[in-house]
């Protein structure tokens, strides 16, 4: 398997389909100019290319493991993970008051899903670090951000986030772990968390980890929930790795994929921590970082689906078996083939598209403080995510498909995309959850910030008829379903009703949406362009999958409320 970055499309994307020069135009991040972006991009991508694909085998081989409580990585994730920290693409977005590069998220985005597509086990190091950046520069005490944030800026130190108990699962709320107050400034933590990624690690030289605790007397929920820092080793007074914290790694989890990450069990036993924000302000402090993550596992899902795409092409080019219909020789001639390659290409530049799109907002809002900016990242971050990942599922799915017979044979590498990026669709959020976000709590605005993007859609694509009238009546056409159906999830009072289509809705969104990016590529490039050629076939034989998401969507809960525990036996 030969990785290539795919430094092109995002450069095309950025200047053509999601107005990447808004952000550039402010004085926050002005200093993104095109040959400063050219040399990121150029630069990530050669160190995934060159240093950080060839250990996606490897970590699936030889897995990460426990060996005397000391978790052992992988062979080369010291070296792969150095070069990362070196390279800054640990901190690219961060604030370089604590020595980060400042540079827009959007730039950091493109980056991650390049490093997914290289090494995804690799990868969700530097990921949990940059989220865990993200919420001690928002809601940390002055000192825990000098101590903390240029050691987790430069890679020395690793971030985790702990959330997940293993009798609460997604019920964050019902969490146990406890902090008491010590009288110094410190609590003392004790609890159990599962499904820790990247829990402990032999690169480092420290783990920080950021758990969520209930102090003594806080309400029940998710209220009463606080956030602390509990560091492996405790920073002497140099701001050095100290003394042992009383933490450990119980053991590490035996996944279906990804198996050079370790998702550890950590128990905390009195561990020392420093609160993080206030007291009750848990959830908001780690949504900072569960919102970066849940962005960056978009990224995941489509740098996998981009790494997919790759392996299946090189292999459809060179197998040959019956008697194509096209001059080729090889499988790539058979019409069948062909579509699943090009539903494969199709929607990795959607979901990258969307992507994106999510960080321009982002970073708007950084630049602007405007609120409308803010709501729009709001709104696509779900869609973001779930889109993505299912995209990337979707995808690696068909890489397999294309390989036939030798997709299940382990050494084509066919098999291991589908296996690593399955868990994307649960962690930060399950997609459904992420769909119940979006017909939730992202429409208690009315529908204000769905509404302005439906707006945007409908207006390129007026703008597109006179010029390319097969592509731009379809998705203005799809704009417009998908604004009814926003309207009937707003006229339901019981929220049942909206979750019974809330996945179905955000799929539908988020091939409407995949359709607007199309068509402005295609009308950036022209009929002659390749751009136009893919935007036909989504528009024309993906798009249509809109109409049958939100016929779905809007079908009510009745139809499947009905159906009782017998009736499913």
């Amino acid at each position: 398997m030969t990785y290539r970055a795919p430094v092109e499309d995002y450069q095309f994307i950025f200047d053509h389909v999601v107005g990447l020069e808004q952000v550039t135009g402010t004085e926050r991040f002005a200093e993104a100019t095109p040959d400063l972006r050219a040399a990121i991009l150029g630069e990530a991508g050669r160190m995934c290319e060159e240093v950080l694909a060839p250990l996606q085998r490897a970590g699936d081989l030889t897995p990460a493991r426990l060996e005397n409580g000391v978790v052992r990585t992988s062979p080369g994730f010291a070296e792969g993970y150095r070069a990362i920290a070196e390279g800054g693409w640990v901190s690219i977005a961060a604030d370089p008051a604590h020595g980060g590069m400042g540079l827009p998220a959007s730039l950091a985005t493109a980056v991650n899903e390049m490093m997914s597509g290289a090494c995804l086990s690799l990868q969700l190091s530097p990921l949990m670090t940059q989220g865990q950046i993200e919420a001690l520069e928002h809601h940390a005490s002055d000192e825990i951000k000098e101590v903390y944030l240029p050691k987790l800026v430069s890679g020395d130190w690793a971030g985790t986030m702990n959330l997940t108990e293993a009798h609460a699962g997604s019920d964050v709320g019902a969490l146990r772990t406890k902090a008491e107050p010590q009288g110094d400034g410190s609590y003392a933590v004790t609890g159990q968390k599962i499904f820790i990624s990247w829990g402990d690690n032999d690169i480092t030289e420290n783990v920080c980890h950021l758990v969520l605790a209930r102090l003594p007397g806080a309400p029940e929920g998710t209220k009463g929930i606080s956030l602390f820092m509990v560091p492996k080793y405790i920073p002497d007074e140099a701001g050095n790795p100290g003394a042992a914290n009383d933490l450990r790694v119980v053991s590490l989890e035996h996944k279906l994929g990804l198996h050079g990450s370790p998702t550890a069990v950590m128990q905390f036993d009195g561990a020392r921590g420093w609160l993080i924000g206030e007291e009750g302000g848990g959830m908001k402090a780690m949504f900072t970082m569960m919102n970066n993550a849940r962005l960056g596992v978009g990224g995941q899902g489509i740098g996998v689906a981009e790494a997919a795409c790759q392996t299946a092409l090189a292999y459809a080019e060179e197998r040959v078996q019956g008697r194509s219909a096209g001059p080729e020789k090889a499988i790539i001639g058979h019409a069948d083939v062909r579509r699943m390659l090009a539903e494969m290409r199709a929607d990795t530049f959607a979901a990258r598209s969307i992507a994106l799109a999510c960080a321009v907002a982002i970073d708007m809002a950084h630049a602007t403080g405007g609120a409308d900016w803010a709501a729009r990242a709001a709104f696509l971050t779900p869609i973001a995510k779930a889109f993505g990942t299912e995209t990337g599922m979707r995808v690696a799915e068909l890489g397999v498909q294309v390989h036939g017979g030798m997709g299940f044979i382990e050494e084509t590498g066919a098999a291991q995309y589908s296996r690593d990026v399955r868990v994307t669709a649960i962690y930060e959020g399950t997609n459904g959850i992420q769909a119940m976000d979006l017909v939730g709590r992202k429409l208690m605005d009315g529908g204000e910030a769905a509404a302005a993007i439906l707006d945007e859609i409908e207006a390129q694509a007026e703008a597109a008829r006179a010029e390319m009238p097969e592509l731009a009546e379809p998705v203005w056409q799809a704009a417009e379903n998908l604004r009814e159906a926003m309207e009937w999830m707003l006229a339901q009072g019981e929220m049942t009703e909206r979750f019974a289509g809330a996945v179905p809705f955000l799929m539908g969104f988020g091939r409407v949406l995949g359709a607007h990016y199309h068509l402005s590529a295609a009308m950036a490039e022209g009929e002659e362009g390749k751009r136009h050629r893919l935007a036909r076939f989504y528009i024309r034989r993906l798009l249509p999958q809109s109409a049958a998401y939100l016929a779905h969507a809007t079908a009510g809960a009745e139809g499947v409320m009905a159906l009782s525990p017998e009736d499913l036996r």
